[in-house]
Protein backbone atom coordinates (compact mmCIF):
# COMPACT_ATOMS: atom_id res chain seq x y z
CA UNK A 1 0.00 0.00 0.00
CA UNK A 2 0.99 3.14 -0.87
CA UNK A 3 1.51 6.20 2.01
CA UNK A 4 3.32 9.42 3.11
CA UNK A 5 6.10 9.04 4.60
CA UNK A 6 5.68 10.19 8.99
CA UNK A 7 6.67 13.84 9.67
CA UNK A 8 9.38 14.02 12.29
CA UNK A 9 9.01 16.02 14.97
CA UNK A 10 12.22 15.04 16.75
CA UNK A 11 14.52 12.35 15.64
CA UNK A 12 12.80 9.56 16.17
CA UNK A 13 14.07 5.74 17.93
CA UNK A 14 15.68 3.32 15.89
CA UNK A 15 13.09 0.86 14.89
CA UNK A 16 15.87 -1.71 14.42
CA UNK A 17 14.32 -5.07 15.98
CA UNK A 18 10.53 -3.58 16.29
CA UNK A 19 8.54 -6.89 15.74
CA UNK A 20 5.42 -5.79 17.75
CA UNK A 21 2.68 -3.08 16.90
CA UNK A 22 0.05 -2.10 19.54
CA UNK A 23 -3.02 -0.26 17.91
CA UNK A 24 -5.50 2.02 19.68
CA UNK A 25 -8.79 1.30 18.63
CA UNK A 26 -11.18 4.30 18.05
CA UNK A 27 -9.39 6.78 15.94
CA UNK A 28 -6.97 4.63 14.83
CA UNK A 29 -8.56 1.13 13.39
CA UNK A 30 -12.18 2.77 13.20
CA UNK A 31 -13.80 6.18 14.04
CA UNK A 32 -16.50 5.74 16.55
CA UNK A 33 -16.07 8.99 17.64
CA UNK A 34 -19.24 9.98 15.45
CA UNK A 35 -21.27 7.34 17.49
CA UNK A 36 -20.00 8.24 20.88
CA UNK A 37 -20.61 11.98 19.71
CA UNK A 38 -24.40 11.04 18.62
CA UNK A 39 -24.86 9.41 22.08
CA UNK A 40 -23.08 12.15 24.00
CA UNK A 41 -25.63 14.86 22.12
CA UNK A 42 -28.67 13.06 23.17
CA UNK A 43 -27.70 12.68 27.05
CA UNK A 44 -27.08 16.32 26.65
CA UNK A 45 -30.38 17.05 25.47
CA UNK A 46 -32.21 15.06 28.21
CA UNK A 47 -29.72 16.68 31.17
CA UNK A 48 -29.85 20.21 29.53
CA UNK A 49 -25.93 19.81 29.06
CA UNK A 50 -24.32 22.30 26.71
CA UNK A 51 -21.56 19.93 24.32
CA UNK A 52 -20.81 20.09 21.24
CA UNK A 53 -17.86 18.32 18.95
CA UNK A 54 -15.42 20.57 20.08
CA UNK A 55 -16.31 19.10 23.57
CA UNK A 56 -16.39 15.94 21.87
CA UNK A 57 -13.08 15.59 20.98
CA UNK A 58 -11.70 16.47 24.17
CA UNK A 59 -13.11 13.14 25.63
CA UNK A 60 -10.88 11.09 22.87
CA UNK A 61 -9.10 8.74 24.78
CA UNK A 62 -10.38 8.89 27.66
CA UNK A 63 -12.42 6.14 30.10
CA UNK A 64 -16.09 6.32 30.45
CA UNK A 65 -15.73 7.58 33.71
CA UNK A 66 -13.17 10.47 32.98
CA UNK A 67 -15.27 11.19 29.98
CA UNK A 68 -18.39 11.58 32.16
CA UNK A 69 -16.85 14.04 34.32
CA UNK A 70 -15.81 15.93 31.33
CA UNK A 71 -19.23 15.99 30.33
CA UNK A 72 -20.75 17.34 33.10
CA UNK A 73 -18.24 19.82 33.46
CA UNK A 74 -18.91 22.49 36.32
CA UNK A 75 -22.11 20.35 36.87
CA UNK A 76 -20.36 17.27 38.45
CA UNK A 77 -21.95 18.19 41.88
CA UNK A 78 -25.20 18.10 40.85
CA UNK A 79 -25.34 14.65 40.01
CA UNK A 80 -24.99 11.76 42.51
CA UNK A 81 -23.09 8.63 42.85
CA UNK A 82 -25.72 6.47 41.42
CA UNK A 83 -27.05 9.07 39.46
CA UNK A 84 -23.66 9.03 37.39
CA UNK A 85 -23.44 5.66 37.28
CA UNK A 86 -27.17 5.58 35.51
CA UNK A 87 -26.16 8.17 32.98
CA UNK A 88 -23.46 5.98 32.08
CA UNK A 89 -25.15 3.12 31.34
CA UNK A 90 -27.77 5.14 29.49
CA UNK A 91 -25.51 6.61 27.47
CA UNK A 92 -23.21 2.93 26.62
CA UNK A 93 -26.70 1.38 26.08
CA UNK A 94 -27.44 4.09 23.26
CA UNK A 95 -23.66 3.67 22.19
CA UNK A 96 -23.43 0.07 21.76
CA UNK A 97 -27.40 0.26 19.81
CA UNK A 98 -24.87 2.56 17.15
CA UNK A 99 -22.63 -0.49 17.50
CA UNK A 100 -24.64 -2.92 16.04
CA UNK A 101 -24.45 -1.00 12.86
CA UNK A 102 -21.12 -1.11 12.09
CA UNK A 103 -19.33 -3.45 9.74
CA UNK A 104 -15.97 -4.04 8.30
CA UNK A 105 -16.43 -1.30 5.71
CA UNK A 106 -16.08 0.81 9.44
CA UNK A 107 -12.76 0.25 8.86
CA UNK A 108 -10.47 3.45 8.70
CA UNK A 109 -8.24 3.61 5.20
CA UNK A 110 -5.28 1.58 4.79
CA UNK A 111 -5.86 -0.38 7.43
CA UNK A 112 -7.84 -3.29 5.91
CA UNK A 113 -4.36 -3.67 4.03
CA UNK A 114 -1.78 -3.28 6.33
CA UNK A 115 -2.93 -5.64 8.97
CA UNK A 116 -2.08 -8.36 6.53
CA UNK A 117 1.04 -6.90 5.55
CA UNK A 118 1.79 -6.39 8.98
CA UNK A 119 1.82 -10.30 9.63
CA UNK A 120 2.88 -11.08 6.36
CA UNK A 121 6.79 -9.88 7.44
CA UNK A 122 6.02 -11.31 10.59
CA UNK A 123 5.23 -8.59 13.11
CA UNK A 124 3.06 -9.06 16.17
CA UNK A 125 -0.29 -7.30 16.37
CA UNK A 126 -2.34 -6.23 19.14
CA UNK A 127 -4.68 -3.74 20.20
CA UNK A 128 -5.01 -2.05 23.63
CA UNK A 129 -7.65 0.51 24.06
CA UNK A 130 -9.50 1.97 26.99
CA UNK A 131 -13.04 1.17 25.54
CA UNK A 132 -14.48 -1.60 27.66
CA UNK A 133 -16.71 -2.18 24.28
CA UNK A 134 -13.79 -2.54 21.97
CA UNK A 135 -14.07 -6.64 21.94
CA UNK A 136 -17.75 -5.56 20.44
CA UNK A 137 -16.15 -3.11 18.27
CA UNK A 138 -13.46 -5.61 16.49
CA UNK A 139 -16.23 -8.61 16.25
CA UNK A 140 -18.29 -5.61 14.00
CA UNK A 141 -15.24 -4.97 12.04
CA UNK A 142 -14.45 -9.01 11.68
CA UNK A 143 -10.59 -7.99 12.34
CA UNK A 144 -9.94 -10.04 15.34
CA UNK A 145 -7.98 -12.92 13.91
CA UNK A 146 -4.90 -10.31 13.23
CA UNK A 147 -4.16 -9.59 16.56
CA UNK A 148 -2.66 -12.09 18.96
CA UNK A 149 -3.81 -9.71 21.87
CA UNK A 150 -6.45 -7.36 22.64
CA UNK A 151 -6.46 -5.44 26.00
CA UNK A 152 -9.27 -3.03 26.72
CA UNK A 153 -10.78 -1.26 29.95
CA UNK A 154 -11.87 -4.60 31.36
CA UNK A 155 -8.47 -5.70 31.50
CA UNK A 156 -6.60 -2.51 33.37
CA UNK A 157 -8.00 -0.79 36.22
CA UNK A 158 -5.70 2.48 35.05
CA UNK A 159 -6.71 3.93 31.65
CA UNK A 160 -4.45 5.86 29.99
CA UNK A 161 -1.99 8.34 30.31
CA UNK A 162 -1.05 5.36 32.40
CA UNK A 163 0.91 2.87 30.90
CA UNK A 164 -0.74 -0.04 32.07
CA UNK A 165 -2.81 -0.82 28.93
CA UNK A 166 0.33 -0.94 26.53
CA UNK A 167 2.64 -2.15 29.40
CA UNK A 168 -0.36 -5.28 29.97
CA UNK A 169 -0.16 -5.95 25.85
CA UNK A 170 3.49 -6.34 25.50
CA UNK A 171 3.70 -8.62 28.26
CA UNK A 172 0.89 -10.80 27.63
CA UNK A 173 2.83 -10.76 23.72
CA UNK A 174 6.10 -11.73 25.26
CA UNK A 175 7.50 -8.72 24.02
CA UNK A 176 10.05 -6.09 25.38
CA UNK A 177 8.35 -2.53 25.64
CA UNK A 178 11.67 -1.40 23.75
CA UNK A 179 10.43 -4.08 20.77
CA UNK A 180 6.97 -2.13 20.27
CA UNK A 181 5.77 0.66 18.51
CA UNK A 182 2.40 2.33 19.45
CA UNK A 183 -0.10 3.64 17.06
CA UNK A 184 -2.52 5.78 18.50
CA UNK A 185 -4.89 9.05 17.56
CA UNK A 186 -5.28 11.05 20.89
CA UNK A 187 -2.67 12.91 23.47
CA UNK A 188 -3.54 10.36 26.50
CA UNK A 189 -2.33 7.34 24.88
CA UNK A 190 0.46 8.65 23.18
CA UNK A 191 1.35 9.97 26.78
CA UNK A 192 1.00 6.46 28.21
CA UNK A 193 3.15 4.53 25.20
CA UNK A 194 5.76 7.46 25.58
CA UNK A 195 5.99 6.24 29.45
CA UNK A 196 5.90 2.51 28.78
CA UNK A 197 9.20 3.17 26.83
CA UNK A 198 7.39 2.24 23.37
CA UNK A 199 8.27 4.22 20.36
CA UNK A 200 4.70 5.83 19.25
CA UNK A 201 3.38 7.08 15.67
CA UNK A 202 0.55 9.43 16.01
CA UNK A 203 -2.24 10.14 13.67
CA UNK A 204 -3.67 13.07 13.52
CA UNK A 205 -3.02 17.15 13.58
CA UNK A 206 0.33 17.86 15.09
CA UNK A 207 -1.14 20.17 17.98
CA UNK A 208 -2.99 16.94 19.30
CA UNK A 209 -0.01 14.01 18.67
CA UNK A 210 2.64 16.42 18.28
CA UNK A 211 4.77 14.29 21.04
CA UNK A 212 4.74 11.32 19.15
CA UNK A 213 7.81 10.18 17.54
CA UNK A 214 6.75 10.09 14.45
CA UNK A 215 3.62 11.70 13.00
CA UNK A 216 1.07 11.47 10.22
CA UNK A 217 -2.24 12.95 9.03
CA UNK A 218 -4.18 10.06 8.31
CA UNK A 219 -4.36 6.07 8.69
CA UNK A 220 -4.02 5.90 5.01
CA UNK A 221 -0.37 6.96 5.28
CA UNK A 222 0.58 4.39 7.81
CA UNK A 223 3.33 1.64 5.94
CA UNK A 224 4.71 -1.70 7.66
CA UNK A 225 8.17 0.20 6.54
CA UNK A 226 7.27 2.77 8.62
CA UNK A 227 6.21 0.77 11.58
CA UNK A 228 8.80 -1.86 11.36
CA UNK A 229 11.22 -0.17 9.52
CA UNK A 230 11.84 -2.71 7.16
Amino acid sequence: MSGAPGRHRRAAPSTAGTRAVIFDLDGVLTDTAELHYQSWQRMAGVLGVEFDRAANEALRGLSREESLKRFLGPRLDEFSGPRRQEIMRLKNDDYLSRVEQMTPGDLLPGISDLLPELRRRGARLAIASSSRNARRVIERLEIGHWFEVIVDGNDAPRSKPDPQLFLLAAERLGARPSACVVVEDAESGIDAALAAGMRVVGVGPRERVGRADRQVQTTGELTAELLLGD
